[in-house]
């Protein structure tokens, strides 16, 4: 089914989706939910593989990531997630497209079974639990030189679409630098990022979606590069974002 398809590959090349699960704590060991389930989404014609972790963060609150191994996805956390008794709600944003998962967990908790649906198209889906929940921490990268600490701006010119995306860079107190990226023209939310720097070049790693950057710094100051993902290579300039105005002394 077209939609479904377009979504994931919109979630893998630019709808960068937030709030990676940090600090995540132990779901208790009699949580029906909690871990690593696998099924697929009956797309007409073929069945799409899929993977979902569920874990209770630091607060107790259910939180979760989706992946897809035929769309080189792992890991993009969930928007929502939702449990009442044995009836599960998930929410997965992918650019402006909403996709939504509601199952009912089984007697004995072992599968879980409904609809995702995008729109008025849905689709059947289910999961089997294999095991513990898989959510990784967000990557430590080495520290990074000053020249790249900051906030960035560029434009990924993909065909007839613009996606407008920040990047932010920072040394940290602990030695490890930490960056994030997010698409203002997708979900408009932060994603982690992993870096390694080599003097004027820095090379990017976006884990959870398969992407990488690699850019060198020129003699204006910019970051030129390409930006890849999987066969697609797109040219990518980051700028350094124009510093806020400061409020007026009264």
């Amino acid at each position: 089914m077209g939609p479904f398809t377009r979504m994931l590959l919109l979630a893998a090349l630019f709808a960068f989706p937030a709030h990676f699960l940090r600090a995540q704590t132990p779901a208790e060991p009699l949580d029906p939910w909690a871990g690593h389930w696998e099924g697929t989404v009956q797309i007409p014609n073929m069945e799409l593989k899929i993977e979902i972790d569920l874990a209770k963060n630091s607060k107790g609150e259910f939180a979760g990531t989706f992946g897809s191994a035929p769309q080189n996805l792992k890991g993009l956390p969930l928007s929502s997630v939702a449990v009442e008794g044995r009836s599960v709600r998930l929410v997965l944003k992918a650019g402006k497209e909403v996709n939504t998962f509601v199952g009912v967990l089984s007697a004995d908790g072992k599968s879980i079974s409904g609809d995702a649906s995008q729109g008025a198209e849905s689709v059947p889906f289910s999961l089997t639990r294999t095991g513990d929940a898989r959510i990784s921490p967000a990557p430590k990268s080495p520290p990074i030189g000053k020249e790249l600490e900051g906030t960035w701006s560029g434009t990924l010119d993909v065909g007839e679409k613009q996606m407008r995306l920040v990047l932010k860079m920072a040394n940290q107190p602990d030695g490890t630098a930490a960056g994030t990226i997010v698409s203002q023209d997708g979900s408009g939310m932060e994603i982690p990022i992993a870096m390694t720097q080599k003097a004027a070049s820095v090379t990017i790693d976006v884990p959870s979606i398969g992407g990488s950057y690699v850019g060198a710094l020129n003699a204006e100051g910019e970051l030129v590069g390409k930006w890849t993902q999987g066969s697609a290579v797109f040219p990518l300039t980051f700028r350094r974002a124009a510093p806020e105005a400061k409020k007026s002394r009264e």
